[in-house]
């Protein structure tokens, strides 16, 4: 039996990304779309053939097609709306950043609990063959002790000094309080999370500087340096104004170094590269596949919701997400050390 899926949002991502993947996967249909205007919410249910379109996300909640909310909608309406979903007996996925306090975040994690319903966080990064490869080296202790752990992921277009004003349907991302962050939700986040993933740890303390002022309170460029429960320290540039940028998580331990280069963030592409004591690693990913990683993401929780197994992202790893990027946001405002233990 296919699982139905909604999409809350009629945004780019989910457009471009996530409605053609649903519709690619296995066992997962499309059975509804939300927008706040409903002739937008039914022209994108007529380009990928979901079967019901609304502009009331209560009446979405009503469908009994519906087994599956993915919310992608700005990110503070996260919380309240998962909590909405879990309430009516919908297992949610939602984007990163999973909401923009540490309290939206229990509320999601106790709600969908309560409600017995799966909470899952779109970090679809975790589905690269290649990170999966490195995180199962780091895990069997192949570079040995982890000191030092890199990523950086930026974009942009030759010859700007600032990235130009986003479009219509996304301008809430140029909204502080409704997008919480800049460069740093738009792909800061997917690197730190990519870290906690393959180290198997949590980041206990960060110092942070942005290129943020009174004139753009939204940061298009971001450093941050990070401590990990077991020393290991950790480097991670994001920026929305580096367009000749190569994207790329590294790890580098007392026995080797580990590495997913140019590539990592885009269509399932890039080159695995591993030096060590006692192995040799070039391993080529591609040709580009824009939704590989995206149809893995929903074929994963289906999964999840079918056999009552951790999604790949879970709640608990959306909070930590959130907890160090408010500890980032803190650094770069006050320009000191934040520790994440209490």
């Amino acid at each position: 039996m296919s699982i139905g899926w909604a999409i809350v949002s009629t945004g780019r991502h989910s457009d471009q990304k996530m409605a053609p993947a649903i519709s690619a996967s296995q066992d997962a249909v499309l059975s509804a779309v939300c927008s706040r205007d409903l002739n937008r919410a039914r022209s994108f249910a007529d380009r990928h053939g979901a079967l019901a379109a609304y502009d009331s996300f209560e009446a979405l909640l009503q469908d009994p097609s519906v087994d599956v909310v993915y919310i992608a909608s700005p990110n503070s309406l996260h919380s309240q709306q998962a909590v909405m979903a879990a309430q009516a007996g919908k297992h949610v996925l939602c984007e990163k950043p999973m909401a923009l306090t540490i309290g939206e975040c229990e509320l999601m994690i106790q709600a969908c609990s309560y409600y017995n319903v799966q909470l899952g966080v779109g970090f679809h990064l975790r589905q690269h063959p290649g990170v999966r490869q490195l995180r199962n080296l780091a895990q069997e202790g192949l570079f040995g002790s982890i000191a030092l752990i890199q990523s950086q992921w930026g974009y942009g277009a030759r010859g700007l000094i600032k990235p130009r004003p986003r479009q219509l349907l996304s301008q809430w991302w140029e909204d502080p309080a409704m997008v919480g962050a800049g460069a740093w939700m738009g792909s800061g986040i997917h690197c730190l999370d990519l870290m906690r993933y393959v180290l198997g740890e949590d980041v206990v303390e960060v110092t942070a500087i942005t290129d943020a002022s009174d004139d753009e309170p939204l940061e298009n460029l971001v450093a941050v340096l990070l401590r990990f429960e077991n020393n290991t320290l950790g480097m991670i540039t994001a920026s929305r104004r580096i367009p000749d940028s190569r994207n790329d998580l590294t790890v580098y331990g007392s026995l080797g170094r580990g590495a997913m280069n140019d590539g990592l963030f885009t269509d399932l592409q890039g080159q695995l590269e591993v030096v060590s004591e006692t192995r040799q690693i070039k391993e080529d990913y591609g040709p580009p596949d824009p939704l590989a990683m995206y149809i893995r993401q929903v074929e994963s929780f289906n999964r999840a919701v079918t056999t009552s197994s951790l999604p790949d992202a879970t709640g608990m790893d959306g909070l930590k997400g959130v907890a160090a990027t408010l500890a980032i946001l803190e650094s770069s405002t006050t320009g000191q050390r934040v520790s994440l233990l209490t």
